[in-house]
């Protein structure tokens, strides 16, 4: 018992070493150390875990950015990507949505896109962290909005924190609408931030069904840190240029599976 401090408090080093990787760049261990109080065979550990997760690549006296598990887009670099795929995995995913729902939304680009429908379903209560989000059905629709409270994440149009888990943790709704930044069999659902994961988890936890919204570039990939088990999910939306192989999988860890037609969303 006594190391759980000692090991939370590692993998709360860790994390910030990447978001000071991906936020300039490049740091080197002299900086970590006096950063962190640590010694540099700390340090050097520490790199050396992150780089064999992918999460960056080491240097002669430190270390530099490699945007892949741990680099998250922002909102604005997200809005871009995938958009036919996004809007179709909405379309697939509202026909669940019923007059009278109690629903939660989970912030990203693909629940924008699924929230941006809901304008003509009646009495809904909806529970989200997005920004975004909650100001579009506040002027489109007449649903009871529920915001998490907490820190606004800038750049990604959300907030996150105690204070936001705080807000939903005795909630109950029917559904909830889930993003991940990676999907995989093993490592379930994954994303790179460690407030979202745990503001996630909590999400996940007060609702009686289970969407994951995922397009499948999300697919056989994980980020930095696993938020639930592939088993917590009971439907998995996705697009139809999914590889049959990994959904295979998927329905095998009993989650059922949708794939959206991309043609025609507009």
């Amino acid at each position: 018992m006594s190391e759980q401090p000692e090991v939370l408090f590692a993998e709360v080093r860790k994390q910030r070493i990447v978001e000071m990787v991906n936020g300039n760049g490049r740091v080197t261990v002299a900086e970590l150390c006096r950063e962190f109080n640590v010694s540099s065979a700390t340090i050097r550990n520490d790199l050396r875990e992150l780089e064999e997760a992918g999460a960056l690549k080491r240097t002669h006296g430190g270390a530099i950015n490699k945007r892949r598990v741990s680099y998250e887009l922002n909102t604005y670099e997200k809005e871009v990507q995938n958009v036919e795929k996004k809007r179709a995995i909405a379309y697939a995913a509202v026909g669940h949505v019923h007059p009278g729902d109690s629903i939660a939304i989970d912030t990203g680009t693909t629940t924008f896109e699924f929230a941006k429908l809901l304008d003509e379903i009646q009495n809904l209560t909806v529970v989200t962290n997005d920004l975004q989000i909650a100001a579009y059905l506040e002027r489109n629709t007449n649903a009871y909005i529920i915001m998490a409270g907490g820190a606004v994440r800038r750049h990604f149009h959300c907030t996150a924190g105690e204070a936001a888990i705080d807000t939903v943790k005795n909630l109950h709704v029917d559904k909830v609408f889930i993003a991940a930044n990676g999907v995989h069999i093993k490592k379930g659902l994954t994303t790179p931030n460690m407030d979202m994961a745990s503001f996630k988890t909590q999400l996940i936890e007060c609702a009686d069904e289970v969407f994951a919204l995922t397009d499948s570039s999300k697919f056989n990939t994980s980020a930095f840190i696993s938020f639930a088990p592939l088993s917590s999910v009971d439907v998995l939306i996705t697009d139809d240029e999914a590889d049959p192989m990994f959904l295979k999988e998927v329905k095998a860890a009993g989650v059922d599976v949708i794939c959206a037609e991309t043609k025609d969303q507009q």
